[in-house]
């Protein structure tokens, strides 16, 4: 399947992605984003009483709700799983743990604080992501052209792209080379493209 496509995706994320500065301010930066979106959902009131896990922290009563930050949660998990399995997994349970981590931090916050966090938070990271595009990649961000692919499949590839650098993952020998190949074909288009409308 096209959209399941790991060589095909991954290189078009890496056509925008090239600048060292620019992928670290991704790596540092994508994951705040889903973790505030997830605290933030923590609020959004079901239409219907769902089911809970209680536990009690520190002398504190913690809900973990199957609301709609759990839903949000499920689709990235299950997205991520069928992407890659090795680096899927590892996604998938660091998904749950933002689940999680922002159930119990929208717990002690309330909303009246917890809005704000999230919007400083969404400011910075978004606000620093253009940076790393317009100042160090030189390039639009690839939000402008796959808007899905910026909210669903960019905190994957951050963290794919941190085991490729520091472990040399690869999903199957050769998926490297393939994706660099991919990259640079793409790269040229775009290039050429820019040319003619400078022309």
């Amino acid at each position: 399947m096209g959209f399941l496509d790991l060589e095909k995706n991954f290189a078009f994320y890496a056509a925008y992605h090239s600048n060292p500065i620019n992928i670290a301010i991704h790596m540092i930066f994508v994951w705040p984003i889903f973790f505030t979106a997830l605290l933030l959902f923590n609020f959004i009131p079901a239409p219907f009483d769902l089911p809970h896990i209680h536990f009690s922290l520190f002398q504190t009563d913690f809900f973990l709700i199957f609301n709609f930050g759990f839903l949000f949660t499920l689709i990235y998990v299950v997205f991520y799983l069928c992407f890659d399995y090795k680096a899927g997994s590892l996604a998938a349970l660091l998904c749950l743990f933002c689940w999680v981590a922002s159930s119990v931090l929208a717990t002690l916050l309330g909303f009246q604080l917890a809005w704000k966090v999230v919007l400083v938070v969404q400011l910075i990271s978004w606000t620093a992501q253009f940076i790393g595009h317009g100042l160090f990649e030189g390039r639009a961000p690839a939000l402008l052209d796959n808007i899905l692919q910026a909210f669903l499949m960019a905190p994957f590839f951050v963290l794919f792209e941190a085991l490729q650098i520091i472990f040399g993952y690869e999903p199957y020998p050769g998926f490297h080379v393939r994706v660099t190949s991919m990259v640079d074909v793409e790269t040229e288009e775009w290039r050429n493209k820019e040319a003619k409308l400078l022309a």
